[in-house]
């Protein structure tokens, strides 16, 4: 479970990049999830297959992009600004 700031908002330690046009719309990725910041979109792309959409509190595991079988994910962890320990 990923972790809360002061206001009880979830922590965000990265990001992912979906290439919604690529997707078949597995769900393989939203299962796989950690944090579960992963749901399916209620919109299809171009090829009529609904995308994952990703929600605030990725930590940037990997988990999705490691199960994607159409290479959709690009994932990005944020590093911390110097002085700060990371979390």
């Amino acid at each position: 479970m990923s972790k809360r700031d002061s206001s009880g908002r979830r922590q965000t330690r990265g990001t992912v990049v979906i290439d919604k046009d690529r997707c078949k719309g597995c769900e393989l990725c939203v299962a796989a999830c950690p944090p579960r910041v992963l749901v399916m979109s209620t919109e299809v792309n171009a090829m009529g297959y609904r995308y994952p959409q990703l929600l605030a509190g990725c930590t940037g595991c990997t988990a999705c992009q490691l199960v994607c079988p159409d290479f959709v994910f690009s994932v990005y962890r944020f590093t911390p600004a110097p002085g700060r320990a990371a979390a």
